[in-house]
């Protein structure tokens, strides 16, 4: 089982769980090697950092930026969208460093 979905089974069942993230899509609002905390919702608002499937690929934590009626559009922190989708697992709410925590 891979790292996604280990966190997807972890928020099916305990609504809440961790994943190391990699990459600058996010910057500067997370930088690539924090270990971001998640929890499942019933409902996800536009500027919330989430987990989620586009297009059948995994998204870690790209940002909502348009809702229309029961679907996301999935974006990252520099303007390119990456597609609607229906499926969120889980809200970003604090990314971890190793010197730092942020909340989300």
């Amino acid at each position: 089982m891979n790292k996604y979905e280990i966190l997807k089974e972890n928020l099916v069942q305990h609504g809440t769980g961790k994943m190391k993230c990699f990459g600058s899509s996010m910057t500067p609002i997370i930088t690539t090697g924090a270990i971001i905390t998640f929890i499942k919702q019933e409902d996800y608002e536009i500027g919330d950092i989430v987990f989620c499937k586009v297009k059948g690929r995994y998204i870690d934590a790209h940002k909502i930026t348009k809702k229309d009626q029961g679907r996301w559009m999935i974006s990252n922190n520099h303007g390119f969208d990456n597609g609607w989708t229906k499926t969120i697992f889980g809200k970003a709410i604090q990314a971890d460093y190793a010197t730092k925590t942020i909340k989300l």
